[in-house]
């Protein structure tokens, strides 16, 4: 168990003592754990036990705090290979796969992102509330592959969460999608803003619902138009995200009349298109059995060393294959 000690300056007289520890640590503990390891006794003033995070702080004090070793995660490490983008000892650029679950939950209890990060990062997880686990800061859908940021320390995830929660607003994120969708888009590019809620009909689904209702969730999704095929009345479209809501790519274009090819759950009202296409053409897109979604570019500022890191996925065999066979054009440079 490591103890650290801090005195306090007369700047920080009458702060709160888990502000001042926050601000100590310089963020490399969330207020939630720090609360929780004063209220377990980790925390002593002028070598009396402290219990409360609300006790104030007087100047030339001396603040000592018990840190003890991360726990072991509650997710098994499992060896599943990774395509690694960038990693150092704050965080990991992951190219997820489609078809591999973001974290552990009911129905998919191992084999999943989580497990396999436990596995690679080993030591290097310092620990997230206490767990030596990997800070999930968002995540994509088990059917979507790209980018995606993981935070390996409590500072990190800390900072990461706040850029993920500003959804972009302040400069410091960047999200853009690439998804095939059944119709040529018109306009070419624009701006959905559309609040998302709950599906009446459909529990697991999200739909377009009004501003007002208690469930409704601010949502702006821009699009612009990078090929067609007039032929097949296809498209290959990029979507930037300015928020963050379940789905949203999905039910957004599907809500304006381009829904994605492949997907399960908002595409399947044009299964007409599939049956005048080609035969060879018709097999490749009947095949296809996800969303045609892809997490092509990713950029945020660097938790610890304030770098503004940006990051591009080429868009994966299974949709060129689609892209090809509804004979939309690849730009140079996907």
């Amino acid at each position: 168990m490591e103890t650290r000690r801090f005195l306090v300056d007369p700047a920080s007289e009458g702060a709160r003592l888990d502000v001042f520890l926050a601000e100590a640590l310089e963020g490399a503990l969330s207020r939630s754990r720090l609360k929780a390891l004063i209220e377990s006794g980790a925390a002593r003033i002028d070598g009396a036990a402290a219990t409360s995070a609300k006790q104030k702080v007087g100047s030339a004090q001396t603040v000592e705090l018990a840190l003890p070793p991360p726990e072991d995660a509650r997710p098994q490490a499992e060896s599943i290979p990774l395509a690694v983008v960038y990693e150092d000892s704050a965080l990991i650029v992951v190219d997820k796969p489609a078809g591999l679950v973001v974290h552990p939950g009911a129905g998919n209890p191992t084999g999943t992102l989580v497990n396999a990060l436990i596995a690679h990062c080993g030591p290097s997880l310092t620990g997230i509330g206490g767990e030596r686990r990997p800070g999930i800061v968002h995540r994509l859908d088990k059917d979507t592959g790209g980018l995606l940021v993981v935070a390996k320390t409590e500072r990190a995830h800390v900072d990461l969460s706040e850029q993920f929660a500003a959804h972009g607003r302040d400069g410091r994120l960047h999200r853009a999608y690439l998804a095939v969708c059944w119709n040529v888009p018109r306009p070419a590019h624009g701006t959905i803003d559309a609040a998302l809620g709950r599906s009446t009909a459909n529990r697991i689904k999200r739909a377009v619902v009004p501003a007002g209702r208690s469930d409704a969730r601010h949502a702006v999704t821009h699009y612009e138009t990078v090929a067609v095929s007039d032929a097949t009345e296809a498209a290959l479209t990029r979507c930037r995200l300015e928020t963050g809501r379940t789905h949203q790519i999905r039910v957004h274009m599907a809500h304006i009349g381009y829904p994605l090819i492949g997907d399960p759950l908002y595409g399947t009202g044009l299964k007409t298109k599939a049956a005048r296409l080609p035969e060879d053409s018709r097999q490749v897109v009947t095949a296809f059995d996800r969303q045609a979604l892809h997490a092509a570019e990713l950029g945020f500022v660097h938790p610890e060393t304030g770098a503004a890191l940006r990051f591009r996925s080429p868009l994966p065999q299974d949709m060129r294959n689609l892209c090809k066979a509804l004979m939309i054009p690849l730009p140079d440079g996907l």
